[in-house]
């Protein structure tokens, strides 16, 4: 995704980068509570300026997780629920005309926003998925033959229910590899269903959770500042090659009908620097691309069908996979 960024923003580097990372995520998590890996991945899918699938069964907070993210770091939010009824134009906007005015008039859509959850992307068919492409990829929009910059920073959620597949549209490849990360979702410990259900539920009769706990700690100029901060971080040409031989290794690798392009070389790197500054260094080590590797490849590769016969999953197969690619030593 490619982001217009005003030239007197200036990048968010060294410990005031790592600083500010983590005071967004302790945030956060004063309302997601638990799924700590879901939040880092999150977080890194913010500091890389990628987008995010979520996949997991409804109620797991997924909207919750928009909402706080947003209200941590000032920016506007939306959510749109896909429907098989629902068009493209209801995602970026449609021309109206005007009658005292004489003229047409655009009506900006949901997708003009900062975060925008597209909830149970898979419930609307190709033509209306396909109104995310352009914005995820090139953060504008055309609306009858005119492009419409999106605010940046843009961070697209897309949800889908890995369980009810009747009346859905599966994604197509392309759209897929837009998205830099591949996240799922499984149900929180005992211990932190526990604390989110007395969170919720005392002394309150609405079934959210109160977000004014969660303070604001960026602006929208602090945040463009920490991505482009987080793609200063240092790459050695040792840990790059890595990173290339693991995508390369998913085109012959045995069970894989289908691997990753270059954009999945790139997404690697680009989620790594992420998850450096998450653990508070300015450089990348091969700990981690091997970290972020299966949630920036799961989306990328499809498994020949013996293998999904044998139940294996796709991360079974990263997880091999990424054994078996040597790593430089550090």
């Amino acid at each position: 995704m490619s982001i217009d960024i005003a030239p007197s923003i200036a990048p968010l580097v060294g410990e005031a980068l790592g600083e500010r990372a983590s005071a967004i995520r302790a945030e956060v998590g004063k309302a997601f509570i638990g799924q700590e890996d879901t939040l880092d991945q999150v977080m890194v899918a913010l500091l890389a300026g990628g987008h995010v699938l979520l996949e997991g069964v409804p109620g797991l907070g997924k909207t919750l997780l928009v909402r706080a993210l947003s209200q941590a770091l000032g920016c506007a939010h939306a959510r749109v629920q896909f429907t098989p009824d629902l068009m493209p134009s209801d995602i970026s906007g449609h021309a109206v005309f005007d009658p005292k005015l004489e003229r047409f008039e655009v009506r900006r859509g949901p997708v003009f926003t900062n975060i925008l959850l597209a909830d149970e992307i898979n419930r609307a068919p190709a033509k209306t998925q396909s109104a995310l492409l352009e914005a995820m990829q090139e953060g504008q929009v055309t609306i009858e033959g005119k492009s419409f910059p999106l605010p940046p920073p843009f961070l697209c959620l897309a949800t889908q229910n890995p369980l009810e597949l009747e009346g859905t549209y599966p994604l197509p490849e392309a759209q897929l590899d837009r998205f830099l990360l591949k996240v799922l979702i499984g149900y929180p410990s005992l211990a932190d269903e526990t604390r989110m259900v007395a969170a919720v539920s005392e002394g309150r009769m609405a079934s959210d959770f109160d977000l004014g706990q969660v303070q604001r700690v960026a602006s929208h100029d602090e945040v463009l500042g920490m991505q482009l901060g987080t793609a200063l971080v240092r790459v050695d040409a040792a840990v790059l090659d890595y990173a290339v031989r693991i995508a390369a290794a998913t085109r012959k690798w045995p069970g894989i009908s289908l691997g990753a392009g270059p954009r999945g070389s790139i997404g690697l790197v680009r989620a790594a620097r992420a998850q450096a500054v998450l653990g508070g260094r300015d450089f990348v080590t091969p700990d981690d691309l091997r970290e972020i590797a299966k949630p920036v490849l799961r989306h990328r590769v499809s498994l020949a069908p013996e293998l999904q016969i044998e139940g294996q999953s796709t991360d079974d197969v990263l997880h091999a996979l990424l054994a078996k690619v040597d790593a430089p030593r550090q």
